[in-house]
């Protein structure tokens, strides 16, 4: 899909990153119970399920020969593999979505959101931190399923994904989880008050300056 397969639409794309452990799972669930008007991309994965995690709901969770097979047919708008895993966002679906209006949130890596930047330049990405390197340790730790050698793995993971910070319209630190969230409202509103995406919304008041000219 290119540029101009996208045609005219009134859908924003948000793209939202962040290393593990910083609360991007958390502050998105809090997001979609707050503004109704955004839907969650569901992506697919070969990782297993964790506890509570639905299929359908948090991930398409399928195996790594459904995965290879579907990436060659290029049901994927942007794929990567991360510990291990795989994990694709669908192509239709989005694109879709997209071109009937709707808000669409998009939770992926920073390889993910440099792929998908290049297909929408006029998406949305929002780069979650958090406060020190000191408390996502922390907070992996607390987390309780993982081993010393996975903890130690994602920390360094963490610390490579944070070095593409800059790359992002919006950086969220995610010191205290309330105001966290009121950044992450504030920066989704906000991106709905740009001039083209207010022109394509609401054509009857831009026809109505045009008269004034």
């Amino acid at each position: 899909m290119t540029q101009s397969d996208q045609g005219n639409r009134s859908g924003s794309l948000f793209i939202v990153s962040a290393p593990s452990g910083a609360g991007k799972t958390t502050l998105v669930g809090k997001l979609m119970a707050a503004d109704a008007a955004v839907t969650h991309s569901v992506s697919f994965t070969t990782r297993a399920a964790r506890p509570g995690e639905v299929e359908g709901v948090n991930y398409h969770f399928v195996d790594v020969q459904r995965f290879l097979a579907m990436r060659a047919d290029g049901d994927f708008l942007e794929w990567a593999e991360v510990h291990g895993n795989f994990y694709g966002t669908s192509r239709g679906w989005l694109q879709a979505q997209i071109e009937l209006g709707r808000d669409v949130l998009l939770e992926i890596d920073w390889q993910g959101a440099e792929q998908v930047r290049k297909i929408f330049p006029d998406s949305v990405s929002i780069f979650i931190l958090p406060p020190s390197l000191e408390e996502l340790e922390r907070r992996l730790r607390g987390r309780g399923s993982d081993s010393a050698e996975v903890i130690a793995r994602r920390t360094a993971a963490a610390i490579g994904e944070m070095r593409h910070v800059h790359e992002f319209d919006f950086v969220i630190i995610n010191k205290d989880l309330d105001m966290a969230l009121a950044d992450l409202l504030a920066a989704v509103r906000a991106s709905r008050l740009r001039f083209a995406l207010q022109r394509e919304r609401h054509p009857d008041v831009f026809r109505f300056l045009e008269q004034l000219k």
